[in-house]
């Protein structure tokens, strides 16, 4: 037990320690439930789809259902973490992630399974800022970044054993298993996040929750995403057109509402730090891709190679060695050397791993074709994920913990939910063509060029807008604390730009 969970604690506790130990290893298994599900899920599709009939738009929406109400509600639960405790919402998403797993597992219809994803989007987002959120405000300010570089590489590992742990389970067992997988974690995270994780919370928080933005961020992006899936087949019926249209209506009143709200989930004021606001853009078009890049590789490998679902899912474990391997490291070399040389090279390196994968042909060997780009993409994103996860919780004021970490996932999120939505239409893989080994090979090339270019201009993006000294402490980080066990607060004054 780690004492009174508000007791004042300004130095915050030590990466080395076994208390530091713990915080990351619970935040890091409770973000893992729902980084696991974003890539669990894509090898098993195909088998979910024979098993429950579902067309390509079906398969869309069981990925698509998870990552809308992920990304539309992200943002509420890192207002709702910082407003009644990082803790007390990271653990009640935990258990909410459980039971949805398990009505996942019992599925009988394509539609119940879908209604059961969207369950599990809701408590990823109670869960996933607040796993970053307890990481940011637990630790003492010259072990933060070490501390997300560990939270990042292991959340990276989760994200990249998700297709050979999905492969062996639907080999092994059956697709249903992939999510009574998630039980066991869920039960250990609830239980020991209570003994081993600190209480931490915004103290300025006040008044009402923001219900009118919330509700206005989900039918924006269920109106618009709902037209990207189910256009392509429906052409521009007057159905699909209102959905998009009142899809972008409400996207641009839920802007409306944030900047007039006494309590806004998005203060749009965060912004206004130009290297937050550059750091989300670099996330969003890097993400984009990074979601193309793992929504069609092993359906690529199983439908158009014959690959088993665990010979798909195997393809991909050299990133998990990798991230496991390096993450930590780049970290700390994003500390030292500043974060803009690394989210310029990374997104160029995932972005020739990719098109490395356009000269993969049915009958190569893996060693020869695939094993290369895999490598190149590996590498590349040791060299993403950590430097861009510091650099926004760095650019923003250390009390919107859970607000920065919620917007940075949000936009990871919509990233992923729009290349999933438009991705397939671009490639040609709409209706029963997802299926056709012939097809999906040449879509899978045309994807994966439109994904490089996505990630090479995300590195672009990273040179010119991303400043080197952004982690470097400043004063404000030693200067200032309040009597909770959170991060020291930094005058509005000294927040960086």
């Amino acid at each position: 037990m780690m004492g009174d969970p508000l007791s004042p604690a300004p130095a915050g506790v030590a990466f080395d320690s076994t208390a530091g130990r713990w915080v990351v290893a619970i935040a890091v298994l409770g973000s893992g439930l729902a980084f696991l599900d974003s890539t669990v899920v894509n090898v098993a599709l195909p088998e979910i789809g024979r098993d429950l009939g579902a067309s390509t738009g079906s398969l869309q929406w069981i990925l698509n259902g998870y990552l809308l109400s992920l990304a539309s509600l992200i943002l509420l639960g890192g207002s709702l973490g910082d407003r009644y405790g990082r803790r007390r919402i990271f653990v009640l998403g935990a258990g909410l992630f459980t039971a949805a797993s398990l009505l996942c597992a019992v599925a009988p219809t394509v539609e119940l399974l879908v209604a059961a994803r969207f369950l599990q989007g809701i408590a990823g987002a109670m869960l996933t800022p607040g796993s970053l959120a307890m990481i940011e405000s637990s630790f003492r300010s010259e072990d933060r970044a070490r501390a997300i570089g560990a939270w990042s590489g292991l959340g990276g590992v989760a994200t990249a054993l998700g297709p050979l742990l999905g492969g062996y389970l639907v080999d092994a067992v059956s697709w249903r298993a992939i999510f009574l997988i998630n039980l066991p974690i869920g039960v250990f995270v609830v239980t020991m996040a209570g003994r081993h994780v600190p209480e931490t919370r915004d103290p300025t928080t006040a008044g009402h929750l923001d219900v009118r933005g919330a509700a206005l961020a989900a039918l924006g992006l269920a109106g618009t995403t709902w037209a990207l899936i189910e256009g392509p087949g429906a052409a521009l019926s007057p159905v699909i057109v209102l959905a998009a249209v009142g899809g972008v209506a409400a996207l641009v009143g839920f802007l409306v509402v944030e900047r007039n709200s006494p309590n806004p989930m998005m203060p749009l004021d965060i912004f206004a730090s130009r290297q937050f606001s550059a750091a989300n853009l670099v996330t969003f078009v890097v993400y984009g891709a990074l979601s193309g890049f793992f929504f069609l590789l092993v359906a690529f490998l199983q439908i158009s190679l014959g690959y088993s679902p665990i010979a798909a899912g195997a393809a991909s474990m050299p990133v998990t060695g990798l991230m496991l391997a390096l993450s930590a490291r780049s970290g700390a070399l994003a500390q030292r050397i500043g974060p803009r040389i690394p989210l310029t090279a990374g997104p160029i390196v995932i972005a020739v791993g990719m098109l490395l994968m356009t000269r993969i042909d049915p009958g190569d060997a893996y060693v020869t074709t695939v094993l290369p780009g895999v490598l190149v993409f590996g590498l590349g994103l040791v060299l993403v994920v950590a430097p861009v996860t510091s650099t926004v919780l760095a650019a923003a004021d250390a009390r919107h913990a859970g607000v920065a970490s919620g917007i940075n996932n949000a936009v990871s999120r919509v990233a992923g939910l729009l290349a999933v939505a438009v991705l397939p239409a671009v490639a040609g893989l709409t209706g029963g063509r997802f299926y056709e080994p012939a097809a999906m090979a040449e879509g899978f090339r045309t994807a994966m060029v439109v994904c490089a270019v996505l990630a090479a201009a995300g590195g672009v993006l990273a040179w010119l807008t991303i400043q080197s000294d952004v982690l470097q402490p400043t004063p404000a980080d030693t200067q200032f604390s309040c009597g909770v066990a959170g991060t020291p607060l930094r005058p509005a004054s000294e927040s960086r730009a």
